[in-house]
């Protein structure tokens, strides 16, 4: 894997280290702290929890809301089904990536080794590229989920099928192992060095700001009474978190092989996606300073994203002409139906009822 990487870094021409993103890469973590005691807090560490706890918690919170406002799950017994599919999808998924990113770490500690800065780079760039396809497609099938656009799949009954339980699950254990993960990783060289005192206070802290953000989300979305709205608001979140996800990724590859040309920066420590309280948008696209190549994914995935929700905006309203259409010739076919049976009820009538006319008479 270093040979691959080695020849990949090779092959730009660039100062790796020209900008204070980049990856430093040889050295111990622990020299830059010096015989010093880490600090019982770091505002780095609790950011990365902070971060991600966010993602994953507006994940859980809008599988739940929708599942909380969508037809399909009407049923209480149904609907608390799903709900307990989505907690026990993120605990497993969580789970899983914990004792993989302790693994690693343990092994890489007896082995006396750093993790690779590079490695570790691509890897989040690989993850969140990946993250920021599925976000998208999620942000498409929340108004699909809500019956705001048209579901073309059926049943043999006729009846539309949306949410099922193996899709809930299926996203919510991906989502969620990929948000663990990678906070996992982002901590392996804090707790290969003397940072390692720092992290659980630290993560209480990053961990507490996440789930507010999350929850203040939940609560949000909960609390609509439109279903449109609903769907506008969920669909906008997830639209911006995978805006976010796709430029991150992009930007990690950038950091490894060679920075692009920054073209704005905001000064002021306020600012910075680094630091509370910017820090808990920067998951949605933000930045106080724009590289080439940030601005070029950012307007890129907005767009893609607004011309993805055009089309499932025109496929459903193709399907809802098509059921429309289906209904009226439903109709006109029933009446005409009605009317042969009524077209034949004078005549049998009057033969049956005949003989009572001459008896009458």
């Amino acid at each position: 894997m270093s040979i691959i990487l080695d020849a990949l870094t090779n092959f730009f021409d660039r100062d790796l280290c020209a900008s204070d993103d980049c990856v430093v890469t040889g050295g111990d973590s622990s020299s830059a702290e010096g015989s010093a005691k880490a600090p019982l807090v770091d505002i780095a560490i609790a950011t990365i929890f902070a971060r991600e706890i966010l993602e994953g918690c507006i994940i859980i919170g809008q599988y739940r809301t929708v599942i909380r406002k969508s037809p399909d799950f009407q049923d209480p017994v149904a609907q608390q089904a799903a709900l307990r599919t989505v907690t026990m999808s993120a605990l497993w998924a969580s789970l899983a990536a914990v004792v993989l990113a302790a693994s690693v770490t343990v092994g890489l500690y007896f082995a006396g080794k750093n993790f690779d800065n590079y490695t570790a780079e691509i890897i989040e760039g690989v993850s969140k590229v990946i993250a920021a396809f599925c976000v998208l497609q999620l942000s498409g099938k929340v108004p699909k989920w809500l019956g705001i656009y048209a579901n073309k799949k059926e049943n043999a009954d006729g009846v539309v099928e949306g949410l099922d339980t193996k899709s809930i699950r299926f996203n919510v254990a991906w989502n969620l192992w990929r948000e663990v993960a990678e906070c996992g990783v982002f901590l392996i060289p804090y707790m290969l060095g003397e940072s390692a005192r720092s992290i659980p206070v630290s993560a209480v802290i990053g961990t507490v700001i996440g789930c507010a953000g999350g929850y203040g989300t939940y609560w949000a979305s909960n609390n609509m009474k439109s279903t449109l709205g609903v769907a506008f608001f969920l669909a906008n979140l997830t639209g911006w978190l995978s805006v976010g996800l796709f430029v991150g990724g992009c930007h990690e590859f950038e950091e490894v092989w060679g920075m692009t040309p920054y073209i704005w920066k905001i000064a002021g420590d306020f600012w910075s996606h680094k630091r509370f309280p910017m820090v808990m948008i920067k998951p949605f696209g933000y930045s106080h300073k724009r590289t080439v190549l940030q601005c070029v994914t950012f307007w890129f995935w907005i767009i893609l994203a607004f011309g993805y929700h055009y089309y499932k905006w025109n496929q459903s309203q193709k399907i809802k002409a098509e059921r429309a259409a289906k209904t009226v010739h439903d109709e006109e076919s029933a009446i005409e139906s009605v009317a042969v049976d009524r077209s034949a009820t004078p005549d049998s009538f009057k033969e049956d009822s005949a003989p009572l006319e001459e008896v009458e008479a």
